[in-house]
Parts: C-alpha cells; structure tokens; sequence
C-alpha cells in the first residue's frame, strides 16, 4: 500500500505541474490564448478533456490520496 501512496503523490504532482506550467506559458507570453482561459489554445486542441475536467480530475486524486492516506495512518 506505501507504493500505491508514493505512486498517487507522483501523479497528483504531474498533473498539478501541468496545470501550472499551462498558466505559465500563457503569462509568459510563450503560448497563445485566444479565449484567455490560461489554457494554451495548441494544448485545448488537443487534450481538451483534460482541462475540461480539471476539478474532477484534482477531486478524484485528492480524495484516492486522502483513502490511502486513511489506510495506512488509522486514528484509532
């Protein structure tokens, strides 16, 4: 189960660094937005569903991430 956290902890880190570094891009002016949405219009082309699912996708691993969490250190 410590493989499955450390597992979860990476992934829920990548994708947070996606997220980031699409904002970034667009503030920095390396990207272009045209709905001014800080989604790259290349990326929204082509993985759109990621972005449109971006809270879920964050509540998803947040609770998967609080579960395991839950497992492995039990209050009583």
């Amino acid at each position: 189960m410590g493989e499955l956290f450390v597992t979860i902890i990476f992934i829920t880190a990548l994708v947070l660094a996606v997220y980031w570094y699409a904002g970034y891009s667009v503030r920095e002016g390396r990207a272009i937005d045209e709905n001014q949405n800080f989604i790259p219009d290349t990326w929204e082309e082509k993985a759109g569903w990621f972005f449109k699912g971006r809270n879920l996708i964050i509540l998803g691993l947040g609770i998967l991430l609080g579960y395991v969490l839950g497992y492995l250190l039990p209050l009583a």
